[in-house]
């Protein structure tokens, strides 16, 4: 089972950016679908962006696109949210969780960008945008 442990959030003016790390122990991460999501205080958890084992295959969801950059280091165990044009709404704890690529064989080829298909997001880390 995977662990995560997500870092780099914090204040900043609307229009500005900060960059979310999310290092990962505990298994192989190279075998490791990741995700980012957020929740803001009073909302449902939002999918933000999937990034596949390899690397090849990224989704965001329509909220981000443009804007933020998912990527991943796999000789470092770690997955990137790169967020810039910062809005007040991306105010939330942002959290990363992975999938192992298994799951492709019981959920079939799209099981890294589904959501449904996380469900051990880290403690995350708060974002806050000023206006």
């Amino acid at each position: 089972q995977l662990q995560t442990v997500e870092s780099g959030g914090g204040l900043v003016q609307a229009g500005g950016s900060l960059s979310l790390s999310c290092a990962a122990s505990g298994d192989t991460f190279a075998n490791y679908a990741m995700a980012w999501s957020r929740q803001a205080p009073g909302k449902e958890r939002e999918f933000v962006a999937a990034i596949s084992w390899s690397g090849r295959n990224i989704y965001y969801a329509g909220s981000v696109q443009g804007r933020f950059t998912i990527s991943r280091d796999n000789a470092r165990d770690t997955v990137y949210l790169q967020m810039n044009s910062l809005k007040p709404e991306d105010t939330a704890d942002y959290s990363c969780a992975g999938v192992p690529y298994s799951r492709e064989y019981r959920s079939g080829p799209n099981y890294w960008r589904d959501e449904q298909e996380y469900d051990d997001w880290g403690q995350g880390t708060q974002v806050t945008v000023s206006s």
